[in-house]
């Protein structure tokens, strides 16, 4: 099983969080085809603008029906097809799906390599002087 693991927040915790998670992995014995890949957001902020609820319907529905085209990735979603191309566009730079030409009639066939999505957000309700955190 081919795992993304999405992170957000202080990217020394999350760089620290991510190496214990290894570590704890390694002591477990998890099974060697588990891949591991790790994207990580500065803030909750940057997430949310990038893993919008149409993308991750967008991901889900390529990642279930593995559609030939973006053509047919839009229909899937029912939505424009310049939108959807835009999106996963984005997607591609983020590293959450791939892009390959030579599908049907040299159309460009969106891949997603993960079996499955976790999250680990990092969101303090206060600072580190128990003060609240400001909201932007």
């Amino acid at each position: 099983m081919t795992t993304l693991h999405i992170t957000v927040g202080d990217r020394a915790q999350v760089r620290k969080d991510t190496l214990q998670f290894i570590q704890d992995a390694e002591a477990d014995e998890l099974d060697k085809s588990d891949e591991q890949t790790v994207l990580e957001f500065g803030t909750y902020d940057d997430l949310v603008d990038s893993l919008t609820p149409l993308r991750l319907t967008l991901i889900q529905a390529i990642a279930k029906e593995h559609p030939s085209s973006m053509r047919e990735a839009a229909r899937l979603v029912d939505r424009d097809v310049s939108d959807v191309h835009a999106d996963l566009k984005h997607l591609e730079v983020l590293g959450i799906l791939e892009l390959e030409e030579g599908g049907p009639g040299g159309a460009v066939q969106p891949i997603v390599p993960f079996d499955k999505i976790e999250m680990h957000i990092d969101y303090p309700l206060l600072n580190d002087d128990s003060t609240p955190a400001s909201v932007d």
